[in-house]
């Protein structure tokens, strides 16, 4: 979920190129955000309108009229939602929690393969990608094509492992159900405009709770969000086929029953607009008694007297939960509030090194460094006292994120100290590296500066990326680096082709086709080296506009 970067429109008498055309057609998709906001939970929406909204004219998915959608059909819709939400802002790319999503959904994609969920169609045409979204609200949601968001806000809400695997396993059952498909093929007028839209509304109320509580709900409105609201069979079938999935996965079947007492006691208490899952999938005393009687007869008792886990990912749960709780919202006064949180007094060694990475975090961020060094060191020493299991990756975590902080404010020598500190009193051997150490140690030799012999950190960095960018082509933040590498060894057409790729990443086909048609414009005598490279290009130039054709042609 995420919102489009606006353009002014063109005159209205302008000639309209392919590109402005395409630009044309997001300030209008921005437009209908207004229309496509989730309601709050006021009662003062109708007595505010004033005028009936106009009706938006969007174009029908020729694909999804009076049919379900085929299985590429849906990917292709996928698609271009994603190519419109990538760039909002609202979607991050936080590598630490990022992985560690992956790593649930990864677990919950396997089982699902296993059980025959998943077959090879599916399998074969979906992305069965998850996204995060920058947003203090408890929500998730399956989008076509297998990509599934994740508030921050859930997963800062959730306590365990499993409550959270509970959740991405239910969306997951929605794609592989094909729910999203058998609800767009009997709507005449779906689009992928109208889709992405709605998606992109729900993100810009979010950040505009005010405003939203003024928008109207009605007409169009509620016909775009109705398609993303499931019927209560479809939702009872993806409780089950996730129940299914998650325990066949590893996770503790009490995580399901856990997530809905959760979610069912804050709706109690109070659903001020931070509990939208609970609207898009609303909780029936069926639906929570069906998840506690899949458990067995004692199966609810005994989840409810289990003890903490000492499983690694307990803690990395906890962590990251924490890291989401500091990412979601970015405002001073949050900030403050979670930078100063106390221990309390019968924590446990996990208590412990949450509130002092969670203090380290928001300290990081509000520009207190002393403090966030000093927090950081109470953590690392609470960490020697975690089960031998966990400290591994509480150690690698920790290190993680003091040496990201330290580049944020522009302390890159600080920052490789904190990386190669050894474990202080436990013979802690972090886990091997992943995709956080990967753009850590980009951005880390970006950070060394004016030095003769720079160049070979630069060109380290440069191939590892170069290797991970070639098995993770949609990697954007991976390109972004790798063009600025490029770019420092003197390596312009590498350099542009790579920012021509962040940004097809993104979603901006406009601005990578851009890209590369002014690189054949620069370089129009290239050498043997840069005739390969142009000719790399040329093939990508090929497949963005071919996408940005069919794109302009669904909106026409």
């Amino acid at each position: 979920m995420a919102s489009l970067t606006s353009s002014a429109p063109p005159a209205a008498r302008s000639p309209m190129t392919p590109t402005l055309r395409l630009r044309q057609r997001r300030w209008q998709c921005a437009l209908a955000m207004a229309l496509c906001a989730l309601p709050l939970s006021t009662g003062v929406l109708a007595q505010e309108a004033r005028t009936p909204p106009a009706p938006l004219n969007l174009p029908a998915l020729g694909d999804s009229v009076g049919q379900d959608l085929s299985p590429r059909a849906e990917r292709r819709l996928g698609d271009r939602i994603m190519r419109a939400v990538r760039s909002d802002p609202a979607v991050i790319d936080d590598p630490m929690v990022l992985e560690y999503v992956q790593a649930l959904w990864g677990d919950l994609l396997s089982a699902a393969r296993q059980r025959g969920e998943i077959g090879p169609d599916l399998d074969d045409s979906h992305a069965w990608e998850p996204f995060l979204v920058r947003d203090k609200s408890v929500n998730a949601f399956a989008l076509p094509g297998g990509y599934i968001g994740v508030h921050l806000g859930l997963l800062a809400m959730t306590t365990t492992t499993d409550e959270l695997a509970s959740v991405l396993a239910h969306e997951m059952s929605h794609v592989t159900q094909r729910h999203i498909a058998r609800m767009m093929g009997q709507q005449a007028r779906t689009s992928w405009m109208s889709m992405a839209s709605m998606v992109l509304g729900i993100l810009a109320a979010s950040r505009n709770p005010a405003a939203a509580q003024a928008l109207i709900y009605g007409g169009q409105a509620a016909t775009i969000q109705g398609q993303l609201n499931f019927s209560r069979d479809m939702e009872r079938e993806a409780d089950r086929v996730g129940f299914t999935v998650m325990s066949e996965a590893g996770f503790e079947p009490g995580g399901m029953a856990r997530m809905f007492e959760h979610l069912q006691q804050a709706s109690r208490l109070n659903d001020d607009g931070s509990f939208p899952y609970l609207r898009t999938h609303p909780l029936t005393s069926e639906r929570i008694g069906e998840a506690r009687n899949r458990m067995g007869p004692d199966g609810w008792t005994q989840a409810l007297r289990a003890q903490p886990s000492e499983h690694q990912r307990a803690a990395w749960h906890a962590l990251m939960a924490a890291r989401a709780q500091v990412l979601m919202d970015p405002r001073s006064d949050a900030l403050h509030r979670l930078g100063t949180l106390t221990l309390p007094e019968d924590a446990t060694a996990l208590q412990r090194v949450r509130v002092h990475y969670t203090v380290a975090l928001a300290k990081q961020r509000t520009g207190q460094a002393a403090g966030a060094a000093t927090a950081m060191g109470q953590a690392r020493q609470a960490a020697l006292s975690l089960p031998a299991a966990q400290q591994p990756l509480v150690w690698r975590i920790l290190m993680l994120s003091e040496a990201d902080g330290l580049l944020e404010v522009q302390r890159p020598q600080e920052a490789a100290t904190a990386l190669s500190r050894p474990a202080l009193l436990s013979p802690m051997v972090p886990p091997q590296a992943g995709r956080p150490e990967l753009l850590l140690g980009a951005r880390l030799a970006l950070a060394q500066r004016g030095s003769d012999t720079q160049a070979d950190p630069w060109r380290e960095a440069a191939n590892q990326l170069q290797t991970h960018v070639s098995q993770h082509p949609q990697d954007a933040a991976a390109w972004a680096l790798l063009s600025e590498l490029w770019r420092r060894l003197d390596q312009p057409l590498r350099a542009i082709r790579a920012d021509a790729e962040a940004a097809a990443a993104l979603g901006d086909l406009p601005g990578a086709i851009d890209r590369i048609q002014g690189a054949h414009q620069r370089f129009r005598r290239p050498n043997a080296a840069d005739v390969i490279e142009l000719s790399v290009m040329d093939a990508r130039l090929k497949v963005w506009q071919r996408q940005q054709r069919e794109d302009l042609r669904e909106d026409n």
